[in-house]
């Protein structure tokens, strides 16, 4: 099997190098300057152990790959850039058909909204639920925090099941130094990973947020973002994995974030992309996807809401301006 790394930033790059180091054939697709920097002197990923340096295909435009049967397409964009992407590689050829036809696509991403529009255009859609703490600010280069392994994965066919294939990546990546799991039902992780993933947010407003206990009034907020995920969840008929199951799941107790040359990691995903002044976030399919689903159901979801509205003047302003105060959040009415 190859694998086609769509979108080789953060995680893409984690997942990618880490393939290739142990064999696997990978193909990156990246744009501008990481893509040019990757082409000259190869893509590094630094982990705790040690430096990891791939020299590997690098493509700009998924219109410039040669697929075959046998690629497995990883997508590994932020939610908001994911439609145009998926609408180009479904008709690229393979062989006398196109891959929306044949091939494999697994939405290794934040958000739970990727999955339904691909299987519009993908015969064959797979979900990946993603714990892998990782950073990419310079071009062509990748840290990732996690040992002893690099991140866990949780893997399976959108709506449900799993197939060979999905035990087949599972096992490359298990080789690969990740811990991945194959599920029945990978939505209920996903959308276990969604409600984890509505504090990022707050710590791109505030460099802080992201852990209970730093903040009280953060601490309340994120409180609040989450039991109303929970309400529109129930109110919808959507299964979530338990606080239990995602605590004992393989691999949770023993993976951990750790130091790197003395540096802890500086931030998530969004804090990332508001750090690179790349002009858009995944705000929207976070917090945005509970505000819909509020919408949908009559559930209200007023912190999410707020959350929302507030991201969007923040990235408007380029993050040069101050984010809206907690209390602000909290406001009734």
């Amino acid at each position: 099997m190859r694998y086609i790394i769509i979108g080789a930033g953060a995680i893409g790059a984690a997942i990618g190098a880490r393939l290739a180091e142990t064999g696997r054939e990978v193909v990156l697709v990246a744009r501008g300057a990481h893509a040019a920097a990757m082409r000259a002197d190869g893509l590094h990923v630094a982990i705790p152990e040690r430096v990891i340096k791939v020299k590997l295909p690098v493509v700009e435009a998924v219109q410039d790959l040669s697929l075959r049967m046998d690629d497995a397409l990883l997508l590994c964009v932020k939610s908001q850039d994911a439609a145009p992407l998926v609408a180009a590689l479904a008709v690229q050829p393979v062989g006398d058909t196109v891959a929306g036809a044949v091939l494999p696509l697994f939405c290794v991403q934040n958000g739970i909204s990727n999955e339904p529009h691909a299987l519009r255009l993908f015969r064959h859609v797979h979900g990946v639920a993603v714990m892998l703490s990782a950073t990419h600010l310079d071009p062509g280069q990748v840290t990732a925090w996690g040992s002893p392994v690099t991140g866990i994965l949780e893997i399976g066919r959108y709506p449900s099941g799993f197939d060979a294939v999905d035990e087949q990546v599972a096992a490359d990546l298990n080789a690969s130094g990740f811990i991945a799991g194959v599920r029945e039902d990978v939505m209920a992780w996903k959308r276990a990973k969604l409600v984890r993933n509505l504090r990022n947010a707050l710590e791109a407003f505030y460099g802080r947020g992201a852990e209970v206990g730093e903040d009280a009034t953060l601490d309340l907020i994120r409180a609040r973002a989450v039991a109303e995920a929970h309400e529109c969840f129930a109110a919808a008929g959507l299964t979530v994995v338990g606080q239990e199951e995602w605590n004992t799941r393989p691999g949770r107790n023993t993976q951990k974030q750790v130091a790197i040359e003395g540096q802890k990691r500086p931030g998530g995903s969004t804090w990332q992309s508001i750090k690179r002044g790349l002009g858009t976030v995944e705000t929207d399919y976070l917090n945005g996807e509970i505000v819909l689903l509020g919408r949908l159901y009559g559930i209200p979801t007023p912190v999410n809401e707020r959350i929302q509205i507030a991201m969007a003047n923040f990235v408007r302003r380029r993050g040069e301006a101050a984010a809206a105060q907690p209390e602000e959040l909290l406001m009734a009415g």
